[in-house]
């Protein structure tokens, strides 16, 4: 189920990618019956199968049940804890990673196999004749993409746990890849795989500018990622210009072999390029820096979706008009589709999913509670209860318009499980369909990878509330929502919280170090995800609590039954959005607070 092909032959590529999505229905069928004639003797599948190999989709979906992370965490957790793999697969689980999502304060674990990295490499190598199509002279220079590797966890049974792209550029199939003319890097594997991410950073960044001539598109994986490490060049151009004008690198530099890697990419001293540079990051505006650093630069890739869409604007005023390219869509658990119109305009991005990845499945989801609202969202939690496996299609099946929660059925593991990622059908590839993604499920505040969701929110804000309003302060938090913003570089969550004194309905008195540590409790009660990219990561910046004045959460009730809400069935929403309902919340705000220290955060082993 894993074609090979080669990578630098694009004809090839796109013969291959027209294959398979010509032959979807019949491929979909070949993954279930080798997924299931592999794994029907696993004990999780014996449960439910009693050793059949396989019958017909239908007799799986009636028998194996659909779950979420809670279902299958046990089972996980065994193979962490030492037991075989054969609990969940056929083949050796070889490690575990942890998705964005966590699990009481953890991360959700998922077994990934040996195997599983030659699907994410075919996967990864599907990418380029679909970029090469619509761009010309790719194999004529190379990209500035910055990459980072995160904290491994070691579990009881010695199996490592660490996140999907870091498993991936730590394995051989990144670091003795083939030579491929369509995909050649500034950034030595060395600054890369560099375990100190400041270090990193200023080594990739400094390989980048060393051959800006050379560089045909820039990125990262997300485009979070990617603005800090614009942010960074604003706040390390001088010494990166230094580095690059003496033909050294800053004694800072600590890692041996990062240090040796960006030395033989200098290749001694040059002044000219130096001050070039320089020039340009010592202008007012950093308005268009990507295209004026980088001259030749044709797109900035980075995902863009999702999320990450916030984070268009900011793109598009540091790019110059260079186009903004999201060419996958892939999470922790299975690796989906590609984007095979890249240069469309970032808010029609729909991915094909691509049928030899997994088995896949969708279940139909109320179109009406999954449109983007523009003014609030609500997490929906009531889905959960009222799953109805009769209703859920195939790959095939779905349709256009329609919304869908994804299921999928993996080579390493997974049967019937929730995702958790709500997409909207866009049309067909062939047999094929495309999907825009619309939202997590449950999500309601997301900077970086962190993934906050209402109940984790409800759980934070209660704790700061029970051990900092009621005594000494007295004060009643009578309603809060929350905000992304994004406007600045880290990110970073804002909570509105409408307070009153308890025994009068006067203007509260707000005491500067009460509201702070309100701030710190909320953080220090956020996942394991939320706190590594405060603490280590510094990818998301102090959270606010901004006061508003007593009545603004009626006033934002009034705003949104205006915008089409029902007045008997209004909630507050728990996220803001829309320019209209900040405008209401920011107009009234009387005391504004920040966390004043990082919260605590260690790759904690997971026995702990």
């Amino acid at each position: 189920m894993i074609p090979s092909y080669d990578p630098n032959d694009t004809e090839a590529g796109l013969k291959l990618l027209e294959d398979l999505t010509t032959n979807a229905e019949a491929i979909q069928e070949q993954v279930l019956h080798q997924i299931l004639s592999q794994n029907s003797g696993t004990q999780y599948l014996q449960a439910f199968l009693a050793g059949e190999s396989y019958k017909n989709q239908q007799n799986f979906k009636n028998k194996v049940p659909v779950v979420n992370h809670d279902d299958i965490k046990p089972f996980i957790q065994r193979i962490a804890d030492g037991e075989s793999s054969d609990i969940v697969s056929a083949q050796p689980i070889t490690e575990l990673l942890t998705s964005s999502g966590t699990s009481a304060g953890k991360p959700k674990l998922m077994p990934s196999t040996a195997e599983e990295l030659e699907r994410k490499t075919f996967f990864y190598s599907m990418l380029v004749p679909v970029m090469n199509k619509y761009v010309n002279g790719l194999d004529e220079g190379k990209g500035m993409y910055l990459l980072f590797i995160k904290p491994e966890i070691k579990t009881p049974s010695g199996l490592m746990a660490r996140p999907v792209l870091t498993s991936y550029y730590k394995s051989q199939h990144f670091r003795n890849r083939p030579f491929n003319k369509y995909n050649v890097y500034t950034s030595p594997d060395q600054t890369i795989l560099c375990q100190d991410s400041k270090q990193s950073m200023y080594c990739q960044l400094l390989c980048g500018l060393v051959q800006r001539s050379h560089v045909l598109r820039v990125g990262a994986v997300f485009a979070s990622a990617f603005l800090r490490a614009v942010k960074f060049l604003e706040d390390h151009y001088k010494e990166l210009c230094a580095d690059i004008r003496t033909g050294t690198v800053t004694s800072w530099i600590t890692e041996a072999a990062c240090r040796d890697s960006v030395l033989s990419v200098l290749q001694g001293p040059n002044q000219e390029l130096a001050d070039e540079i320089e020039s340009e990051c010592a202008e007012k505006s950093w308005e268009g820096i990507l295209r004026r650093l980088w001259p030749k630069a044709k797109y900035v890739e980075v995902i863009v979706t999702g999320s990450m869409a916030q984070y268009i604007p900011t793109l598009e005023f540091y790019s110059g008009g260079l186009p903004l390219v999201s060419t996958m869509y892939a999470s922790s658990e299975c690796y989906f589709g590609i984007n095979l119109n890249p240069l469309c305009n970032p808010s029609d991005v729909s991915y094909t999913l691509l049928p030899n990845m997994a088995y896949f499945e969708f279940l139909p989801v109320d179109d009406k509670s999954h449109e983007e609202i523009h003014f609030a969202t609500h997490s929906n939690t009531e889905d959960d209860d009222a799953l109805n496996e009769d209703l859920i299609v195939g790959l095939v099946n779905v349709e256009v318009g329609r919304y869908y929660e994804i299921v999928i059925t993996t080579f390493t593991g997974l049967y019937r499980y929730r995702v958790g990622d709500i997409l909207k059908v866009t049309g067909f590839h062939n047999k094929a369909p495309q999907f825009r993604f619309v939202q997590r499920r449950n999500v309601v505040l997301s900077i970086d990878t962190d993934k906050t969701s209402e109940e984790d929110l409800l759980n934070a804000v209660t704790q700061a509330k029970l051990n900092h309003l009621q005594q000494p302060s007295s004060l009643l938090l009578t309603e809060y929502t929350s905000y992304a913003d994004t406007s600045s570089i880290p990110g970073h969550y804002v909570l509105f919280w409408e307070l009153k004194p308890r025994h009068n309905n006067e203007t509260p008195e707000l005491e500067v170090k009460t509201m702070e540590l309100c701030c710190s409790e909320v953080e220090d009660c956020l996942d394991y995800v939320y706190r590594r990219c405060r603490n280590r990561d510094k990818s998301i910046g102090p959270l606010e609590i901004r006061v508003v004045s007593l009545g603004t959460f009626d006033l934002l009730m009034d705003f949104c039954v205006s915008q089409g809400s029902s007045v008997n069935q209004y909630k507050t929403p728990r996220c803001v959005k829309s320019g209209g309902a900040l405008e209401i919340l920011d107009s009234r705000v009387i005391g504004r607070f920040f966390s004043q220290r990082v919260p605590q955060w260690e790759p904690l082993g997971l026995d702990s």
